[in-house]
């Protein structure tokens, strides 16, 4: 079963001027198609061939000898993620019961952006900012290197922020925290997170 390259859920200038048409071209169909492909290629005639991509990535994260295939399986779910994560007109302040869980395990909204704002800042070279759900039930900020994700830590993703530098660098050049803090104000999908966080409570 080969994997495909996902439609994004807008336009390709839908989140401008906070992202460029040319970015998120460039971004999608050139970086996340190369990992599709890749991905395609080291999976063809093996048992892997057949299983979802989060199995994939379960069945190789940690083994050395499929780094290959974690990294392009990791990557091809962390962009996917990435794309929902980011929406026209969004940013601002969460709602419903992830906002309000927001306000218990940060304290304050300020208080998480900083978090944030930090993890995103603070990942040294490539890598991701996620807003996560542990193991524990509380939220937590965190940071993954190159194709990490949450996902191999027992953890939810809720929301996430791409911060290698071809997410940002034609938009942004060397200024990471002006594109995390746009990401925050004017792009983060709230709604999506709420989604994901609604689908890890008990019910």
């Amino acid at each position: 079963m080969a994997f495909d390259l996902p439609t994004l859920p807008y336009p390709k200038n839908a989140l401008e001027p906070h992202i460029s048409e040319r970015t998120l071209t460039f971004h999608h169909e050139k970086h996340h198609q190369a990992y599709l492909t890749n991905l395609n290629n080291l999976i063809q005639g093996t048992e892997l061939e057949k299983e979802s991509l989060e199995e994939i990535i379960q069945a190789t994260a940690n083994k050395t000898e499929k780094v290959g295939i974690f990294n392009n399986a990791a990557q091809v779910w962390n962009h996917t993620f990435y794309w929902h994560s980011l929406t026209p007109k969004g940013g601002g302040e969460p709602k419903g019961s992830l906002g309000k869980k927001i306000l218990q395990d940060f304290g304050n909204l300020e208080e998480f952006t900083k978090s944030f704002k930090q993890a995103g800042v603070s990942q040294f070279g490539s890598g991701w900012a996620w807003l996560v759900l542990d193991k524990d039930g509380t939220l937590k900020v965190t940071k993954t290197p190159n194709a990490d994700l949450p996902l191999v830590h027992g953890q939810k993703a809720l929301l996430t922020c791409d911060v290698w530098e071809h997410a940002y660098y034609l938009d942004y050049q060397n200024r990471r925290p002006d594109y995390l803090d746009i990401f925050l104000k004017n792009l983060a999908n709230w709604d999506f997170a709420q989604d994901n966080f609604e689908e890890a409570m008990p019910s």
